[in-house]
């Protein structure tokens, strides 16, 4: 049997097909919305628009790649995450594309939301199946979230902690806009701060399992006036998200001294915070930044266990 995944984040429009029977991936597609250059981010009216227009020629690019009339069951995410009154418009439109794909098919539709997506997209490529039915601890930071949740599979049990104002994602966007790269920056930030070989020891601010990064905006660009180097910008900045995701491990293993973390979302695909993270707890999952970015694999995983009872 064979799931679709939708997803239309306020990053990107993506799809991907999942083979129940083989489990693993067969397909997976993406295209980031456009923004203009110096700003940081779209409206959602935008957002909206941009994945109405994206959303046939993925299809249609999906199809040429793998046959859309073997799909067995379609998966969407309809919301940011899974808590009452989490809601984006953007959403709208892969919740669209899915019930009319789902209808003209005959097929069943599953509604799980971005954040659960991506769970399950690092619980499958950190351990397969192994991780979907035990509690862990996952970090999903991205451009729009900063969590550390319990969670029991896909299934999110509580928040542990999180940001009290900016978004890490949110920090490395800004600090990339001001070094010159489009929006979102953490690709182009990642590849700038890999060529600063200056040892870091930035400042994190935590308080237990929460965390803070509007000094670290301040920070960076407080370097940059004194003129530091580009580099050492970008790779202070990342350093400081690995330092504070450190310091938030330590706190929550207080809480859950076994239960294994897994780190998610598009801001951990980044080679700088998971080898400093690794360095001092290699025990810490890190998962291909493929699995760990804005995409619809996990959203398909989810449609196949839902739908296909997968793995049976």
């Amino acid at each position: 049997m064979f799931t679709l995944g939708i997803d239309t984040s306020n990053y990107a429009s993506s799809l991907a097909v999942f083979d129940t029977q083989r489990g693993e991936l067969v397909f997976d597609c993406k295209r980031f919305l456009p923004v203009k250059p110096g700003e940081l981010g779209l409206r959602q009216s935008d957002a909206v628009f941009h994945h109405t227009a994206a959303l046939p020629a993925l299809l249609r690019q999906a199809d040429e790649a793998f046959p859309l009339c073997k799909i067995d069951a379609v998966g969407v995410s309809e919301k940011p995450r899974p808590a009452e009154g989490s809601y984006m418009p953007c959403f709208l439109a892969g919740v669209s594309a899915a019930q009319a794909f789902a209808l003209a098919r005959g097929v069943p539709l599953v509604r799980t939301t971005h954040q659960q997506g991506h769970i399950a997209a690092a619980l499958f490529a950190a351990a397969g199946t192994a991780l979907f039915e035990k509690r862990v601890l996952v970090f999903h930071i991205s451009g729009g979230t900063t969590e550390l949740l319990l969670c029991e599979g896909a299934r999110v049990l509580r928040k542990v902690g999180g940001s009290t104002d900016l978004y890490a994602g949110q920090a490395v966007d800004r600090i990339g806009v001001k070094l010159g790269f489009g929006f979102p920056a953490g690709a182009e930030l990642s590849r700038l701060a890999a060529q600063c070989d200056a040892e870091i020891r930035p400042k994190a601010s935590t308080k237990g399992t929460d965390c803070s990064f509007s000094g670290l905006e301040n920070q960076c660009a407080a370097l940059l006036k004194r003129g530091a180097a580009p580099a050492y910008v970008a790779k202070y900045c990342l350093c400081a998200i690995a330092q504070t995701i450190l310091k938030m491990i330590g706190a929550a293993r207080r809480q859950e001294p076994e239960t294994p973390v897994i780190c998610a979302g598009g801001v951990m695909s980044s080679g700088i915070i998971r080898d400093a993270v690794q360095r001092a707890q290699p025990e810490v999952l890190f998962v291909p930044g493929k699995y760990a970015g804005d995409n619809a694999i996990g959203v398909a995983i989810l449609a196949a266990r839902e739908a296909c009872a997968w793995p049976m």
